[in-house]
């Protein structure tokens, strides 16, 4: 996808999670999300829309800390949300492509890699906002869960932070059945290292195999889905390996 795609994308998940927040109201479980409510995750989420703005606009070139989360609540956070959130779409709209800042993931550019990890930030915490209502959650292009993905998998479950590991060595299939899209992931001692081939070239024998379409396991890779949301086959055990030490920590 190209940086424009991704911003105006941006854009929209943040309206779209504002309004789900805001009928949901601020004491509203987050199902997705055990232990919030939806002021929980506003205060999360605008507090890591103006870390990631801050890199942008103020040209940070190593790690700075965030500003912590506001002691707000109701309208005023909703509010002081949907602030943040029009301040960093605008600094992404405004930043130079030649952009030089600090980055944690592997990307073409800084702007490219803000602009991708605030969308797919974003749009996981609007599934967990609309979560809170208990109805049928907004559509996430095919195009955009395959880049997801690839975040998901071949960044930040590439980082030595992964706790996705075994003893035994494993290999687990994920197969988008409406693109072209299959990731191999080898999960050893070690991170997990994850190859993307196209249509059936990954056809080699492997533990387990989740197979959907790209939106259904975009979200169940980010355990936002159950598994029960996408096909399996083979061990189950490796899918559960998955979902329980997959969650991405800072």
């Amino acid at each position: 996808m190209q940086i424009t795609e991704h911003i105006a994308s941006l854009s929209e998940e943040g309206r779209l999670l504002a309004a789900a927040a805001e009928q949901a109201g601020p004491g509203a479980s987050v199902p997705t999300c055990p232990g919030w409510q939806i002021r929980h995750l506003l205060r999360h989420t605008g507090m890591v829309h103006r870390w990631a703005a801050a890199f942008v606009t103020e040209g940070h070139t190593a790690y700075h800390p965030d500003g912590g989360e506001p002691d707000l609540d109701g309208a005023e956070l909703l509010a002081w949300f949907r602030e943040g959130h029009r301040h960093l779409v605008r600094s992404l709209e405004e930043a130079p492509a030649d952009l030089e800042c600090w980055t944690f993931l592997p990307a073409a550019s800084p702007l490219a890699f803000w602009s991708r990890r605030q969308l797919n930030e974003t749009t996981v915490h609007r599934v967990d906002a609309e979560s809170a209502l208990g109805g049928p959650l907004t559509q996430v292009s095919a195009d955009r869960a395959v880049d997801g993905i690839d975040e998901l998998l071949t960044g930040f479950h590439a980082r030595p932070k992964s706790r996705v590991r075994s003893d035994k060595p494993r290999t687990l299939r994920v197969r988008a059945v409406d693109t072209a899209a299959t990731w191999t992931v080898r999960i050893s001692e070690d991170p997990p290292q994850t190859v993307r081939t196209a249509g059936d070239d990954g056809t080699e024998d492997v533990d387990c195999e989740l197979s959907g379409t790209a939106e259904g396991l975009y979200l169940a890779l980010w355990n936002r889905l159950p598994l029960t949301a996408v096909t399996l086959r083979g061990d189950r055990a490796v899918a559960r390996l998955w979902t329980d030490n997959s969650a991405v920590t800072w």
